[in-house]
């Protein structure tokens, strides 16, 4: 199957619209929080209220940092990123979710593609574990020959259908939109990265990796 090409502007256009829906969720429960504190008296209501604006501030946050990092320029060209940053933005957004993450690897800069690579997988990788568990980040060796790997389980553990044709840059039907824009957009930073990425099952856990392609 040959692989699907996009116009940059549709790229951009998909992954936009994928960083609205991430974030309109919290963004929207802030209005509602707002609007709560602006017609109520009661007390009690009103700290309700206003508890429910500091968590939704606090995962809007978390998302709009961790989508700069995984989906932005962050840096000019052939910056690097510290993946301390990284593992920050990581534990932020995963606070709020039903896994429990846990990192294993350097403090060290690398070049940001490979640094938005991971942070991709990473959010496939929670994609693989809907109702809660466990996912473990470890980042191995030295550049240029960093990997990455990340297991997860828990409960109803699986690959998502088609993220593996989606990371090739082949989905089954040929075409991409903004549902599934995440997968395909991580599979473009890893060619970029010269990366090989791969996801399997293995036993009652999902493991991806990340390789430097030979």
């Amino acid at each position: 199957m040959s692989a699907v090409q996009l116009d940059s502007l549709d790229l951009a256009a998909l992954i936009s619209s994928r960083l609205c829906h991430d974030v309109i969720s919290p963004v929207g429960a802030i209005v509602n929080g707002l609007e709560v504190l602006e017609e109520e008296k009661d007390p009690a209501m009103r700290e309700i209220a206003l508890e429910l604006v500091r968590k939704s501030a606090e995962q809007a946050s978390a998302r709009l940092q961790f989508a700069r990092l995984a989906f932005g320029a962050a840096g000019s060209a052939g910056a690097q990123i510290d993946t301390g940053d990284a593992e920050h933005v990581a534990r932020a957004v995963a606070a709020d979710g039903k896994a429990e993450l846990s990192w294993d690897g350097p403090r060290v800069l690398l070049p940001k593609n490979k640094v938005k690579l991971l942070l991709n997988l990473l959010v496939i990788a929670t994609s693989t574990v809907p109702r809660g568990g466990k996912i473990s980040v470890t980042i191995e060796g030295a550049e240029p020959a960093t990997a990455f790997r990340i297991v997860t389980s828990g409960q109803m553990v699986r690959v998502p259908n088609g993220v593996v044709d989606l990371i090739a840059g082949a989905p089954e039907n040929g075409h991409v939109d903004a549902h599934v824009i995440q997968p395909f957009y991580t599979g473009l930073v890893a060619r970029a990265s010269a990366m090989a990425v791969t996801i399997d099952m293995e036993g009652e856990t999902v493991v991806l990796q990340a390789k430097p392609a030979s």
